[in-house]
């Protein structure tokens, strides 16, 4: 497990946070940024041994609307090699896929050999909004809830690493994030009539997320849960986090050596040639 970051105050109790292990240490902004990028190079070498040792890991984020899930994976990925971490968004299923088995779509994104791949919501589609939405009979609701926990152990037990975040966001947090998209233009189009909705079903969405965890936080994968109304410290914990789940170690490297510039004759075409493109600003 990477060490953790040197305190930059003294440390206070949380009052609200019991359940949590340990204290919290307090960063301010340039101490997150510090810590994260010390996060961000250690899930290079994560990925590293991931591509060494052949695993196959997938991380599932899950949550309410605005509760960061693609804040948290943007920062997870912001070092990584896409072409062995990829990052699945899935929009709404097609009229074909309505007629497949309920997992197939997801099946077909799993990872081959040394890949991890991250979901930005996942199969629990089917336990969250299409429950709370109307958008599967109570029949597909009750198969998916029984299929679910032997579907992820299948997985777990074939050799993938199957890692499960429930990102929390509170009642007045969630409403101060809606806010911010409706009055930033730069944020509006993370705004859909499904968010709206989303807000308004707030107990619906409580009570499924309940029934869900009841059935489907299981021993083999099991729910870890991330409190987000600090989007800065949910980014850290929860990386943290995902590190201790993965043991990995330094890959050995060969020395590299970078080899001389090759010499040859040959005269290339002036720029004037070239659609250039215009140089506006100046950097300094």
């Amino acid at each position: 497990m990477p060490p953790m970051p040197t305190a930059t105050k003294k440390h206070k109790k949380n009052k609200q946070a019991g359940h949590r292990n340990g204290h919290a240490i307090e960063v301010d902004k340039k101490g997150y940024e510090k810590e994260l990028a010390r996060l961000q190079v250690e899930l290079v070498q994560l990925e590293e041994w991931i591509r060494y040792r052949g695993l196959r890991v997938v991380v599932v984020f899950e949550g309410r609307d605005t509760a960061g899930k693609g804040g948290v994976i943007k920062r997870i990925t912001a070092l990584l090699n896409p072409r062995y971490c990829r990052v699945v968004a899935l929009p709404a299923p097609t009229e074909k896929e309505r007629t497949q088995w309920y997992f197939q779509r997801y099946v077909e994104h799993l990872p081959s050999a040394g890949e991890m791949v991250l979901f930005d919501r996942s199969w629990y589609n089917r336990a969250g909004v299409e429950r709370v939405m109307g958008f599967c009979t109570d029949e597909e609701y009750d198969e998916f809830m029984r299929t679910c926990p032997q579907f992820e152990r299948m997985l777990v037990r074939s050799g993938i690493v199957l890692i499960k975040y429930w990102l929390s966001v509170s009642d007045e947090e969630q409403e101060h994030r809606f806010m911010g998209r409706i009055n930033d233009l730069s944020k509006r189009w993370k705004l859909s009539p499904m968010d709206l909705q989303a807000r308004a079903r707030w107990v619906d969405y409580s009570e499924a997320k309940d029934q869900m965890f009841a059935y489907c936080d299981i021993k083999e994968a099991p729910w870890h849960v991330v409190e987000t109304d600090n989007k800065r410290a949910a980014h850290l914990n929860l990386i943290r986090h995902f590190l201790s789940l993965v043991p990995y170690k330094d890959v050995p490297h060969d020395a590299i050596k970078l080899p001389p510039r090759q010499k040859r004759s040959y005269t290339r075409p002036p720029r004037s040639t070239m659609k250039m493109v215009p140089i506006r600003y100046e950097v300094v």
